[in-house]
């Protein structure tokens, strides 16, 4: 977390006029709670260009997601029934589209090229009378590869269905517009830019009249798609880390290609390294490689309480299963089960990165030594 987002979050935790329910406006404990929750609603929304009325506040992209797609299933299947996404979305999509299969919906699962794009042609041309919803990511969690989401947008603007973006890998780091790009539906989660865990939002475009069937009942807040008390102490710092991304979008950026290009070239002297996805239309804070002769769990196991890295997402810890990213890819065989994913941001060194190339190096030579033995 952002310390600036730790002190918010403590504020909002001990000062005795806002630690109270926000839904309990009977008194001023909790009308002072809800003015701080609203006034966070309003900063969110307009960080996005977005109507204040729209945004609903959740325990992190997971749960928009699943808000998002089955809350328009469920309200629009009397329409049609039918689902496209991408076979390179994260769990939360993936699998929430699976449940829905099991209900009888018909779900189209579109692969992308080599480099970890979708093409909105393959989008548009998958499109029928029945579909209700497009769910594409905006940029993936494993490769960094950003979609052509602002182009996807606008060419589904006059089409029947709601197209819904998973945005957690880009919010605070890339420019978000929802007055000019015409997105639906919209999910963010609070620690993918160094906000606390287990706070998100999901944005709603014109909230007052898309229907949503919710997923959880036992409360009328948020519009009553999302029950329970506001957690307003993690809605407050992650307003917090979200400004402060925002205001600093540009040298974090700046800041995180440069580490990138440091890693690569100190990797690129590695014999039989290969970076997987697009080396131009990716996010700067994330790197996906493979090494030739050395297996992803034992790179991994040798670089233990040296580098945290991972060889899929955090959601996949301890499957052991290749990345369901890069085989959508078409990448397969030692190069599948070779690849790791490395990612840093603004809090991350040049000589963190400098001795994080080092230790790559070490290792793998290391485990090709031992291989050939």
């Amino acid at each position: 977390m952002a310390p600036e987002a730790v002190e918010a979050m403590r504020h909002y935790l001990t000062v005795a006029d806002t630690f109270a329910n926000p839904a309990s406006i009977q008194h001023h404990l909790g009308q002072n709670a809800e003015s701080c929750v609203e006034q966070a609603r309003a900063q969110i929304a307009e960080l996005f260009s977005a109507k204040k009325k729209d945004l609903i506040f959740t325990s992190g992209a997971t749960e928009s997601n699943n808000l998002a797609i089955q809350g328009i299933a469920q309200a629009y299947r009397k329409q049609g029934n039918h689902i496209i996404t991408s076979a390179i979305e994260h769990k939360s999509v993936l699998d929430t589209c699976k449940h829905l299969e099991s209900q009888g919906f018909s779900i189209t699962y579109l692969r992308p090229n080599s480099e970890g794009q979708v093409a909105v042609n393959d989008v548009l041309q998958s499109l029928t009378d029945d579909t209700i919803l497009v769910s594409i990511m905006y940029a993936n969690n494993e490769t960094g590869i950003i979609q052509p989401v602002d182009e996807l947008a606008h060419a589904l603007a006059d089409q029947k269905p709601f197209f819904h973006v998973d945005a957690a890998q880009v919010a605070g780091k890339l420019p978000i517009d929802l007055a000019t790009t015409p997105i639906d539906l919209l999910s963010i989660s609070a620690h993918k830019f160094y906000g606390p865990k287990g706070c998100g939002a999901l944005y709603i475009r014109d909230c007052n009249r898309t229907q949503l069937t919710p997923i959880m009942y036992g409360g009328g807040q948020e519009h009553r798609l999302r029950p329970g008390t506001l957690p307003t102490h993690q809605i407050m710092a992650m307003t917090t880390a979200l400004k402060l991304a925002h205001d600093n979008m540009a040298s974090d950026f700046e800041h995180c290609q440069t580490l990138k290009q440091s890693l690569l070239t100190r990797l690129k002297q590695i014999e039989g390294m290969t970076i997987n996805g697009s080396t131009t239309k990716a996010l700067p804070n994330i790197v996906n490689v493979s090494f030739e002769q050395v297996g992803s769990d034992a790179l991994l196991i040798a670089l233990n309480n040296q580098l945290a890295i991972s060889s899929g997402s955090a959601c996949n810890s301890g499957a052991v299963e290749a990345s369901h990213v890069l085989r959508a890819m078409g990448i397969e065989g030692d190069r599948l089960y070779g690849a790791v994913r490395i990612s840093f941001g603004r809090y991350t060194t040049a000589k963190e990165i400098n001795r994080a190339g080092e230790i790559l190096t070490k290792e793998v030579l290391r485990l090709r030594a031992l291989a050939q033995e």
